[in-house]
């Protein structure tokens, strides 16, 4: 067994004012409680919360206590993430890594943000794995960058045992994005840590999954710290025999026949997705896709058609006949 404890902390995000202190306070109960925890990761957006507006620049103040604490505690640190505002003014939702010596060892900025609603943030291009000495490798996703399977089949191929997800889910959808994280955990073989926020940072729900899609911690719509101890041999021993001794899914990926000519973008094979109309946020009434017939003009075809014998079609709205 190759033991490790990874805590989700669970908590309330303000939208107008730091989240710092109170994160910084909760690791102190975190280690109080738990001192045998060896990683901790807090929700997407926590520290400043989810408005660009306190984009800040990296490194900054916040990542110095976030080190300074990592180092005092000897612990794994993932302070969930933060708008990063560039040199180039362009804004990036960014999460570090910090190892227990406070050191900042890897930088992941969210590949998909959730656009449209996320119009104005710019798209990460480079995936986060890292290793933790003796126990395993580690690699990072931020919350709608699990709805592509294509970024947990990068970071499994790289050999990532435990995926740590940040979200930040306050919709009605969360139901589906906890499908998504056993789903993940299945398809994958991995551990999925999966983090959500209170108040403006989501509706919690966090949960931990197994590499046999067994949900081994849920949270409820309260604050909660929940350490999980996890066994990383497991995930080896599932990824060679199968779950249950049956589904060696990395394997027979692996051993595929097929090539997928949908990743090639000058291929053809997407066209139907142009078909889809302009990333943008539903407007009031919209029937986008759903291939309405404009009542106006159906109700003059059937004034052609009566008499002649033919169906007349009803259209809500319409009463009696002429």
């Amino acid at each position: 067994m190759t033991p490790f404890a990874i805590a989700g902390i669970q908590m309330h995000v303000s939208a107008l004012h730091s989240n710092v202190e109170a994160m910084r306070h909760r690791l102190e109960i975190l280690m109080a409680r738990f001192p045998w925890t060896q990683m901790a990761l807090f929700s997407e957006l926590a520290p400043y919360g989810p408005l660009d507006q306190f984009a800040q620049p990296f490194p900054n103040d916040a990542l110095a206590q976030f080190q300074e604490d990592a180092r005092r505690f000897g612990i794994w640190l993932i302070p969930g993430s933060m708008f990063e505002k560039r040199d180039d003014g362009r804004i990036y939702n960014t999460s570090v890594v910090i190892n227990p010596d406070g050191e900042i060892v890897s930088k992941y900025s969210k590949m998909f943000p959730f656009k449209p609603y996320e119009s104005g943030i710019a798209s990460g291009t480079d995936f986060c794995v890292f290793d933790v000495p003796e126990v395993g490798r580690f690699g990072l996703s931020i919350c709608y960058d699990i709805w592509f399977p294509e970024t947990t089949r990068q970071l499994t191929s790289q050999g990532v045992e435990v995926l740590l997800h940040p979200v930040l889910t306050g919709t009605t959808d969360r139901d589906a994005e906890i499908a998504i994280a056993r789903a993940t955990a299945a398809q994958f073989q991995c551990y999925v840590f999966d983090v959500n926020g209170l108040g403006a940072g989501g509706v919690g729900r966090s949960l931990v999954v197994d590499p046999s899609a067994t949900v081994l911690h849920q949270s409820a719509g309260q604050e909660d710290i929940f350490p999980i101890e996890v066994d990383l041999d497991m995930v080896r021993r599932q990824r060679e025999t199968g779950l249950k001794g049956l589904g060696q899914v990395l394997k027979s990926f692996r051993d595929r026949e097929a090539e997928f000519s949908i990743y090639d973008r000058g291929s053809g094979v997407g066209s139907y997705l142009d078909t889809l109309g302009p990333l943008e946020v539903p407007k009031q009434g919209s029937r986008a896709g759903v291939g309405v017939t404009d009542p106006r003009s159906a109700l003059s075809q059937d004034r052609k058609t009566e008499g002649s014998g033919a169906a007349i079609p009803f259209f809500k709205g319409r009463t009696g006949t002429n």
